[in-house]
């Protein structure tokens, strides 16, 4: 390894790609490639950390440590054992090890490749392996080169560490707020979501607004590496940067679900910054002040309930905002075109699917309501 900038590949959704990569830039990050599944960027290990604690879409952040040529096994023995691991990774530290191979490459026994890496760490290094280690190592073998990667994250970066309470099928949050981002919420104008479930739109919103770190409240996987020192927690946020002008607004028809929504914002540290009220979605009204955003994540038929029962309620859905949210812009998210059809709304053009909860889902949205 060298003092060569690190390759950060932050992870996400497949269609979310070009909405990352419009954050990463955002904040800072150099931002040099954007291909399937997520987006490259360039930096240290500060912006490893910075990564993992701010950028709301990213599922995972990993970083590349070095790579090898390999066209057999032994091959791969022997560099695997050459390797400087102790540079970034711990001794005292369990790690896990992840092999994925290509057809283009001569190794392609995913398990013996593995098991080659594993020694080299054990026999070499002096490290344990453990399938629930806090690290792990992620070794792609394509065209025969040997990419070691580390797995910075730890859990996946939509458990933000401030949500107790979820409900059915619940919206993730890094889902939410790449579809907020492109919905074009900034920050600067309320948003309200009708079927607001456990409050998942509404506080990542308010989190957004008042400049929050999303990994504020949790631990990551680099804390367990050899590159972690105190700069990496300096650079944690616990307080807002801003106070938003605005409010953000949830509604539910349970009142059950409504107590789980207001435990998550008070979690959050937004609780003065949202209002939830128990409220059937066909009785919406907007709240006092400019028009914002109406952002919704209904029943989709196919997870919860029959979705021939579903066609009455997207239907008065979207009575109710044609007839009362002049001027706002929608956001609806669903597994079934014909169900956001049937809410009659001057939907944009369609996004691309996003894989959700075992279902393919999509954001419909719209200008500004006339």
């Amino acid at each position: 390894m060298t003092d060569a900038p690190l390759t950060l590949f932050a992870i996400t959704l497949p269609g979310l790609e070009a909405t990352l990569a419009d954050e990463a830039r955002e904040l800072g990050f150099r931002v040099t490639h954007v291909e399937p599944g997520g987006v490259s960027i360039e930096g240290d290990w500060s912006e490893v950390w910075r990564a993992n604690l701010e950028l709301r879409g990213a599922t995972r952040v990993l970083v590349r440590i070095g790579s090898f040529m390999a066209f057999h096994l032994a091959q791969l023995d022997k560099r695997a054992r050459k390797f400087p691991w102790t540079e970034v990774l711990r001794t005292d530290v369990p790690v896990r090890v992840d092999v994925a191979t290509s057809r283009k490459s001569k190794i392609y026994h995913a398990g013996a490749a593995t098991e080659r890496i594993e020694a080299a760490l054990r026999e070499e290094a002096g490290m344990s392996i453990a399938p629930d280690a806090p690290v792990t190592l992620k070794a792609r073998i394509d065209d025969n080169r040997v990419t070691i990667s580390v797995d910075t994250s730890g859990e996946l970066l939509h458990k933000r560490g401030h949500k107790p309470a979820v409900g059915k099928a619940p919206m993730r949050e890094t889902i939410a707020a790449m579809f907020l981002r492109q919905c074009g919420f900034d920050g600067t104008a309320p948003v309200f979501d009708p079927m607001c479930g456990s409050g998942t739109f509404v506080i990542e919103a308010a989190e957004m607004a008042a400049g929050l770190q999303p990994g504020r409240s949790r631990a990551f996987g680099f804390e367990n590496l050899a590159t972690y020192d105190a700069n990496a927690e300096a650079l944690r946020r616990t307080s807002r940067l801003r106070t938003p002008e605005t409010r953000f607004y949830g509604a539910d028809r349970d009142a059950g679900v409504i107590d789980m929504a207001q435990a998550n914002a008070a979690k959050a540290g937004v609780d003065d910054l949202v209002t939830f009220t128990c409220t059937n979605a066909g009785e919406a009204t907007p709240p006092e002040g400019p028009p914002g955003l109406v952002i919704v994540n209904p029943p989709y038929g196919a997870r919860i309930g029959d979705k021939k029962a579903l066609y009455p309620v997207y239907g008065r859905l979207g009575q109710v905002l044609s007839e009362r949210f002049f001027g706002w812009r929608v956001g609806v998210v669903t597994s079934e075109p014909s169900l956001a059809k049937t809410m009659a709304l001057p939907f944009l053009p369609d996004g691309p699917s996003i894989a959700h909860g075992g279902l393919r889902v999509r954001l419909y949205r719209t200008d500004p309501l006339p």
